[in-house]
């Protein structure tokens, strides 16, 4: 620096500072990308590409034509499930997968391959209670839900109080093609959720969120509407919920459900060439439904 320059003026006088400016080393002002962080070890995959619904090492029980066995699970998200063990089913035929305390969904065989089996779960909610009381619900949340359906006008008793479950009455409650959604508020965050099925107890939800075993949610499914609930198991989408008090089922009629679409997606271990078609599930249309909640609840 000319200090000369400095005193007297020059030409360099209003070029050169008097004071040099610093140079800090580090992160800068307004950026997130300015300090390097060094990587110890080199990625061993690409783990966006990986598949986050396999599983390893989990075992769930099925039920077949009345017969109990354990599987392994291999696959399980929002549509489905691949499972491996000893049974042998034939396409499209009806089993029940129990994933955990109030983890059972209908499924229909999609594809068999060796002793792997492709599942596809039921689109509809699944109502866990006795068939004459799912009856009078579904019934109730029609009228509110669907008004440009209507019932004949007749006489029915009033809903019963809710009694405790039994497998046998649910085999026979009426198919129905509802779907009924929520939100989970946990973990200072709000979910998505579908509600797989449903009972006094309890429920299973699908969601893509990952939700903790062992916190304590709450399972909102309408403005009036909010269980408070305890996580008992997660397994890819699927979670648990044990409710901290009996949840009155007559209280589905204030909350909206959606009709199931016909043109769902399969997961891409589904996706596979089979000969059956979405009608063997013989999931009942609103108007069938109503026809047979009419016959039902005159018997």
């Amino acid at each position: 620096m000319n200090i000369r320059a400095k005193i007297y003026g020059g030409a360099s006088a209003a070029e050169e500072s008097l004071l040099k400016g610093k140079k800090p080393k580090g992160a800068k002002a307004d950026t997130l990308n300015s300090v390097a962080v060094a990587r110890e070890t080199r990625r061993a995959s690409n783990g966006r590409a990986e598949d986050r619904h396999r599983l390893t090492g989990e075992k769930a029980n099925l039920t077949h034509n009345g017969v109990d066995l354990e599987v392994e699970l291999i696959n399980l998200s929002g549509g489905g499930a691949m499972v491996a063990g000893a049974f042998e089913p034939m396409l499209w035929d009806r089993v029940d997968l129990h994933l955990g305390n109030h983890g059972t969904i209908e499924c229909a065989v999609r594809w068999i391959r060796d002793d792997r089996v492709g599942l596809e779960f039921a689109h509809e909610t699944r109502l866990d209670w006795p068939s004459d009381q799912v009856a009078i619900v579904l019934r109730h949340v029609i009228e509110r839900t669907f008004p440009h359906i209507s019932f004949p006008e007749s006489e029915q008793a009033p809903p019963s109080p809710v009694r405790e479950e039994s497998t046998d009455e649910h085999r026979d409650s009426p198919r129905h093609p509802l779907v009924w959604n929520g939100t989970l508020h946990h973990d200072y965050q709000s979910s998505a959720v579908r509600i797989r099925n449903i009972s006094s107890t309890g429920a299973m939800i699908e969601t893509s969120a990952t939700v903790r075993v062992g916190t304590e949610p709450l399972l909102e499914l309408s403005e009036s509407v909010s269980l408070s609930a305890s996580v008992e198991w997660a397994r890819g989408d699927q979670v648990g919920l044990r409710f901290h008090s009996p949840f009155d089922m007559n209280m589905l009629a204030d909350s909206r459900p959606t009709v199931a679409t016909s043109d769902w997606t399969p997961p891409s271990y589904l996706d596979a060439d089979h000969n059956g078609s979405d009608d063997h599930w013989g999931r009942l249309s609103l108007f069938q439904l109503r026809d047979e909640l009419e016959g039902f609840l005159k018997r």
